[in-house]
């Protein structure tokens, strides 16, 4: 690594954004643009190959791809936008020599810009700054870029990092510029810097062999393959290699397959040398942060610091009267302890822990969406599972109680700040700016513990008519800042098993929302909908109408109910109180008490077991 050898021949980069400023819509074009894939009409976000990434529209998974431009091959990887899987952003960063930061020309540098400008920065990668969607209307694309430079600035960016390139682009449309009053036709002037301004990797297949394992992927027929940039050496089919593990330890084995991406495929080669990304199978013990290195000389490679998890939940098997009623497949704790076991070596910003003398397992990550994701995963492979609300990790250092604390923005129409700010203070936020936006909008700063948040984003669809967007980012872990207040409404529990009656759903949808449609199952103990009047309920949902020979007015009036709530996954896991869980399974989310009769509820509650 000493020998400052580099590889002209190759550019490795990574696209890194905010959620949603179309860093995927915007390898489509580089894709497009040199042929590497070939489009079906009306196919877009090609690199969204997850189901839950095509339904949400987010990047939830890095991917690589590959293409050939003026001779040179280009590795680009394309990351997340969301801070809760921000442990995949700091990884890839890991293999690349330069960053593509793309901000919308209209919304400018937003929190998780923010996150990952400021992890490029830490490796002292050059970043290059586009503006995309400059053909928006309202677009503001030379304010946005003084707003980046007060962004690098803010983040202490050195000199040179300060002299960014900057290119104008419209991903969609698939142009780039590098004055907005130039001809916009192609991706090239983007291609162009990218080839000038990006280093060559360091690269010198001379020395032994050494590559940083970045990410894992499986393939049930050549198993565990491990997949990272390769900083030194050279390597071919049938060669031996060391696993040098984090902790020192390492294990021999030998290569038995090379894969290199050309566009979005991944093609069996002879040799990997320095600078490529590669894919090598053969290490059925590797993990992410392990070095791949040759036997002569078996030096690990420093790995990135992951941020540790500030969210945790507990798992188990689906313990409730309807398991294995929905077409679940896996249902014992075995399975669950499996599947969790496997997602913890496969994604590091995950981690599980068993929990002693009981069936659960504890599963903590980056945030909500982190954990709904790997639950929405899970459950649509045939698991069934139940999970406890989301609790954040609290830790204490030189005896003082710390908590993790968030940099959230909401925009919000005007007239609704006010109730939105009141909302926010009753949850410890500290708000750090406010202002108007070039919409007409009001956008607010706040500084907010993660408790705070948790339930909040449906209580402020609700405070804004649904109009109100809301971004997150985790800021540091801070002083504890006390008590917050738990959800005020009670539940409806139900008293019986059965299936829901449409007449006792009518007599029950005063009290409060409602959960379930008629006809649905039932069981002692679940929770069918909402106690406006603050406390837990018990009631009757499969109560029928009493049938007479008499006649009354009044008697014979129809029944209208008002449409039940849908229950998705981040609704339940932001409802639920300590003493309640979700029960997911393929077909339905439900919710209910953790302990399912009154009598062991009330005998609970009084500290009795």
């Amino acid at each position: 690594m000493q020998n400052q050898k580099r590889r002209k021949d190759v550019r490795n980069i990574a696209i890194v954004a905010h959620v949603d400023h179309g860093k995927t819509t915007l390898v489509d074009a580089l894709l497009r643009q040199t042929g590497a894939y070939e489009f079906k009409e009306g196919e877009t976000t090609v690199m969204d190959s997850n189901p839950i990434e095509k339904e949400r529209g987010i990047t939830i998974f890095s991917k690589n791809a590959s293409f050939v431009y003026k001779d040179t091959l280009f590795n680009i990887v394309d990351t997340p936008g969301h801070a809760d899987f921000g442990s995949e952003v700091e990884r890839v960063l890991k293999m690349v020599d330069g960053v593509l930061l793309l901000v919308d020309a209209f919304d400018g540098p937003m929190p998780q810009t923010k996150f990952v400008l400021r992890k490029s920065l830490e490796l002292h990668l050059k970043p290059i700054l586009v503006v995309n969607k400059v053909d928006r209307p309202n677009a503001r694309p030379n304010e946005v870029v003084d707003m980046t430079f007060d962004l690098f600035c803010e983040l202490n960016a050195t000199e040179e990092q300060l002299d960014f390139p900057i290119v104008f682009a419209s991903a969609k449309e698939g142009w780039a510029t590098l004055e907005l009053d130039e001809p916009q036709e192609t991706m090239k002037p983007l291609l162009d810097t990218i080839l000038h301004r990006v280093l060559p990797p360091i690269a010198d297949p001379e020395l032994p062999f050494q590559m940083l394992v970045t990410m894992l992927d499986y393939d049930s027929y050549v198993g565990r393959m491990a997949i990272g940039r390769i900083f030194c050496g050279k390597i071919k089919a049938g060669d031996p290699l060391v696993v040098v593990k984090r902790d020192g330890k390492s294990e021999r084995g030998k290569v038995t397959r090379i894969l290199k991406y050309r566009g979005l495929k991944r093609l069996d080669q002879e040799t990997a040398e320095a600078g490529d990304i590669a894919s090598i199978a053969g290490f059925e013990g590797v993990h992410v942060a392990d070095t791949l290195a040759s036997p002569e000389k078996p030096d690990a490679v420093s790995a990135v610091k992951i941020d540790e998890p500030t969210i945790s939940m507990n798992f188990a098997h689906n313990s409730s009267p309807l398991a294995g009623r929905d077409g679940g497949r896996f249902l014992t704790s075995r399975h669950i302890r499996e599947r969790l076991m496997h997602e913890a070596m496969m994604n590091v910003g995950i981690k599980v822990e068993e929990t002693p003398g009981e069936d659960r397992f504890k599963v903590s990550g980056r945030g909500e969406l982190h954990l709904s994701i790997l639950i929405e995963t899970m459950r649509r492979e045939g698991y069934e599972l139940e999970v406890s609300r989301p609790e954040v990790i609290v830790k204490v250092e030189d005896g003082e109680k710390l908590e993790p604390v968030e940099e959230v923005v909401i925009e919000v129409d005007p007239g609704y700040q006010g109730a939105v700010i009141e909302a926010l203070g009753v949850r410890k936020a500290e708000m750090k700016d406010m202002m108007a936006s070039a919409v007409g909008t009001i956008r607010m700063e706040f500084l907010i513990p993660s408790r705070g948040l948790l339930g909040f984003r449906s209580d402020l669809l609700m405070l804004t008519r649904g109009t109100g967007i809301m971004y997150q980012n985790f800021f540091d872990y801070q002083k504890f800042k006390g008590e917050i207040p738990e959800r005020k409404e009670g539940v409806l529990i139900s008293q019986t098993p059965g299936k829901t009656v449409a007449y006792a759903l009518w007599g029950l949808q005063e009290r409060g929302e409602i959960f379930i449609h008629p006809g649905d199952d039932l069981y002692e103990g679940m929770i069918i909908g909402v106690n406006n009047k603050g406390r837990d309920l018990v009631v009757n949902a499969i109560r029928e109408k009493k049938l007479t020979n008499m006649r009354a007015a009044g008697s014979d009036e129809a029944i209208h109910l008002v449409s039940p709530r849908e229950m998705t996954l981040e609704f339940s896991l932001e409802f639920i109180e300590q003493d309640e869980l979700v029960e997911i399974t393929p077909k339905n989310i439900r919710l209910r008490k953790r302990y399912l009769t009154e009598n062991e509820r009330k005998s609970k509650s009084r500290g009795r077991s």
